[in-house]
């Protein structure tokens, strides 16, 4: 898969590290996020990413290693001198503030001249869509909406870098999902650089240019979304991002054009590596996404396994199809309803993948 030229460096975590009462969060960080892009920092509950975000801000100070914005270290730099702004879940809007005041607060600070902060709030409603609602007071808007007035504040300074921490957390789905799409459309009319901080793998899928996991104050994986779900390095990242089968074996034989063949059980199984190459004998684990697993009544040419149909749930547009293999092993495939092959629970079918849709992951990193 060939990737994009990356666009200049902006901002460089050198060797970061960071504890909290002696327990460590963040372990030697390296990070680099480059100019316009939207990157997000993605991984479970107490993987770092937060802290992450505020050492950037300036909110923590790391224990260890450098922070670099446009070459110049960040370590004497107070949060309201750096050149960046940050969007928090609860919005933090002042309530005696109306719509406009709310924005216009860091101009003033500035000693901005009021017909720029008139011209610059008018700008900002327009980037959020909120034209008209100057004078609303926090308490009249809609979760997203208030959203938005937070995103217009911090845009308004026209910052270097915008930090979002899970800001759409406290939305509905079905807004999330709206607001997903606005986010992504508005950092690309602005045309700077978002870090951006989500649980959530939908979210990281959907609107990032590059998607960093991380697990244990580690980095586990960087790469655009295609790369992290169809390539992942680890069993950590295949399961972390969407829903996978993994199947265990051992390398019996590298190939050609970077190939190798997997026994298991008996059968050798082709697959393709796109990562480090790995050697004979090496105990690893063939990850395939449910959504590739095709299957039929007749076997098809080439590579393919015999399997029986244990278990199926239709769920509106997809079929969910758990398919047993002869040693116990079980295949969950997921298909397009009408898509999906006619069969029953105990049918007997012949499943099979395309053979770059198979990654290998070392299975040494299991938990």
């Amino acid at each position: 898969m060939q990737t994009e030229p990356l666009s200049p460096l902006l901002l460089s975590l050198q060797d970061v590290t960071k504890a909290f009462d002696g327990n460590p969060v963040l372990r030697h960080l390296n990070l680099d996020v480059h100019a316009g892009e939207f990157l997000t920092l993605l991984g479970p509950s107490g993987c770092g990413k937060t802290t992450t975000l505020r050492l950037i801000a300036g909110l923590e100070m790391p224990d260890e290693g450098q922070i670099l914005l446009d070459g110049k270290d960040m370590a004497s730099f107070p949060p309201e001198k750096r050149p960046l702004n940050t969007v928090f879940q609860s919005y933090a809007l002042f309530p005696h503030m109306n719509v406009a005041q709310n924005i216009a607060y860091g101009l003033r600070l500035r000693r901005t001249p009021s017909h720029q902060i008139r011209e610059k709030v008018k700008q900002a409603l327009a980037l959020v869509q909120l034209e008209g609602y100057e004078k609303r007071m926090p308490r009249q808007l809609s979760g997203g909406q208030r959203q938005r007035v937070a995103i217009a504040r911090a845009v308004v300074l026209e910052p270097r870098l915008l930090l979002l921490d899970e800001p759409l957390g406290a939305l509905d789905l079905q807004l999330r999902r709206q607001m997903q799409l606005e986010l992504k459309n508005l950092q690309r009319s602005l045309g700077i650089a978002f870090i951006y901080v989500t649980h959530d793998q939908e979210e990281a899928l959907n609107m990032s240019d590059r998607i960093v996991i991380m697990n244990q104050g580690k980095i586990c994986q960087m790469g655009t979304p295609e790369e992290i779900y169809e390539h992942p390095v680890s069993i950590f990242s295949a399961q972390f991002i969407g829903q996978t089968n993994l199947l265990p074996g051992v390398v019996s034989a590298r190939l050609p054009d970077n190939k190798v063949s997997i026994e298991m059980n008996g059968l050798d199984i082709p697959a393709v590596a796109y990562h480090a190459l790995p050697e004979i004998g090496d105990k690893v684990c063939l990850s395939i996404r449910m959504e590739r697993i095709l299957y039929s009544t007749t076997p098809p040419a080439g590579f393919h396994l015999s399997a029986t149909v244990k278990e199926k749930q239709f769920s509106g547009g997809s079929q969910r199809t758990t398919l047993a293999l002869a040693d116990g092993h079980e295949l969950v495939s997921s298909l397009p309803t009408h898509d999906g092959v006619k069969v029953h629970v105990g049918d007997q079918v012949h499943l099979w993948w395309g053979l770059r849709h198979g990654a290998i992951v070392p299975q040494e990193d299991a938990q």
